[in-house]
């Protein structure tokens, strides 16, 4: 059986590139790992590196995203950051770029708000929660 690691890469379209890739790169700290440009057969893509060998593909594509994107509305993708305290900081630095957040709510395993990236797609954005600590018995 194989062993699966993880998540290699999600793939997300747009019909603007450039702005997508500003808006991860910029305010949420990703960074450009490759960029192709649009060839006959291809389109132009932007892979970032978003922390943990994970990645995010952007495809530029003349069809707009869906104008509701999303299982019911909700994010259907979401990014980790390490600490309730940096989630708080990322909340910021959206909020202060002009960035529709959320607030943060507080689930059993975790802290999670929902943000939108400029093609109105919401992303979650979570921090785990310490795990407490376990009965002496």
């Amino acid at each position: 059986m194989p062993e699966l690691l993880g998540i290699n890469h999600l793939t997300l379209a747009t019909t603007d590139l450039d702005r997508l890739t500003a808006f991860y790169t910029g305010p949420l700290g990703a960074r450009l790992a490759f960029e192709r440009p649009a060839t006959t057969d291809d389109p132009r893509i932007a892979i970032l590196d978003v922390g943990g060998a994970d990645h995010l593909m952007l495809v530029e594509t003349n069809d707009p995203p869906p104008a509701r994107p999303g299982l019911l509305g909700r994010a259907g993708w979401g990014l980790r950051v390490p600490t309730y305290d940096q989630l708080c900081t990322v909340r910021e630095v959206l909020l202060s770029a002009g960035v529709q957040v959320g607030p943060i709510e507080t689930l059993p395993t975790q802290w999670t708000m929902t943000a939108h990236d400029p093609d109105g797609r919401p992303v979650d954005l979570r921090a785990h929660r310490p795990a407490p600590p376990r009965a002496q018995g």
